[in-house]
């Protein structure tokens, strides 16, 4: 059989506008009727939600009949677990609180096998080489493995020149939210001198030719965000849009006696 091919990945190098949403319910119906929404991407999140490597499998495969890209962002670097979310058919990883070019050249090793990386070898028990289904699965595998870092401190921002000069990263995305407080300015991702300084990352990503993300439920900054070249945005999480749907819904009635 073919290899599943990473239209996100495609996407970055096409440079093409591609808009996601969060998934931090731990649930297969949830994320199956996000997948048929429209979306470019969902990201699988493993690092603020209840999800572990058994749901995020079952995600990925409730949504593996849909045309969405599917990205995984774990809860830690470690290349055990990276090696386990790749082997269950994860393409695309976000990788979160990267700070510094060895923490990026260590991530970069963990997405691939020997003699260029430290992935292990398993291929007869993965979801990802389709259980050694997937012809010369092992000539394909890289290119279609996309590795994006989460840049969301001070100290990852000092050392963005640096992270931007390793091999194998296919793109970097700005956290605004923990960012703000690395920065002392906890909750205010708005924050002028938080906006300055992602700019300033923004602009280093476009001088590098390195595709650019990041996340914002605001449609004015958002705005402003692709026009400063940001390719990939997450605008929202299925957390938010349940919670926010079922508010709207429920102030939409009286509470008064007829």
């Amino acid at each position: 059989m073919d290899m599943p091919h990473n239209h996100f990945k495609q996407g970055l190098a096409e440079n093409r506008l591609q808009l996601g949403l969060f998934l931090g319910l731990a649930s297969t119906l949830s994320a199956e009727i996000l997948a048929a929404c429209g979306f470019d991407f969902l990201l699988i999140d493993a690092e603020h939600s209840p999800n572990d490597l058994p749901s995020v499998l079952a995600q990925l495969q409730a949504m593996a009949a849909y045309p969405v890209s599917v990205m995984v962002r774990p809860a830690s670097h470690d290349p055990v677990l990276i090696r386990q979310l790749l082997g269950v058919g994860a393409q695309t990883l976000l990788i979160p609180m990267v700070e510094s070019a060895q923490q990026a050249r260590d991530l970069v090793a963990a997405v691939r096998y020997p003699p260029r990386g430290i992935r292990g070898v398993g291929t007869a028990l993965e979801r990802s080489a389709r259980w050694n289904h997937v012809a010369d699965y092992f000539a394909q595998t890289e290119a279609q493995t996309c590795l994006l870092l989460q840049i969301e401190s001070c100290e990852g921002v000092k050392n963005l020149d640096e992270i931007l000069q390793v091999d194998g990263v296919d793109g970097l995305f700005i956290g605004p939210a923990d960012l703000a407080a690395s920065m002392g300015y906890l909750n205010q991702p708005a924050h002028p001198e938080v906006q300055a300084v992602i700019e300033q990352a923004l602009g280093k990503l476009r001088g590098a030719a390195k595709a650019a993300g990041i996340f914002s439920t605001d449609p004015q900054l958002l705005k402003k965000y692709q026009a400063s070249g940001v390719r990939f945005l997450a605008v929202g999480a299925d957390t938010q849009i349940l919670r926010n749907a079922a508010v709207n819904l429920r102030q939409g009635f009286s509470s008064k006696a007829a």
